[in-house]
């Protein structure tokens, strides 16, 4: 068989854990942060997971990870 690309965009934000959930980081943290709450921005801080109907098409992107 042979091998699969990894898409280069997915190997940079999804990791995957023991588990086989895949970890993602939260939107809304890069530039305009004057106007968003201090409450907010350290929320968006944290890891969250992929919803389990993306999860699939996400592991795809990420083959060997």
């Amino acid at each position: 068989m042979p091998k699969l690309k990894t898409h280069s965009g997915s190997k940079k934000r999804f990791s995957l854990t023991k588990s086989g959930k895949v970890k993602r980081a939260h939107a809304y943290k890069s530039h305009i942060l004057t106007k968003k709450v201090t409450k907010r921005k350290r929320g968006l801080r944290q890891t969250a997971y992929a919803d389990k109907t993306n999860t699939a098409a996400i592991k795809q992107m990420i083959p060997y990870k």
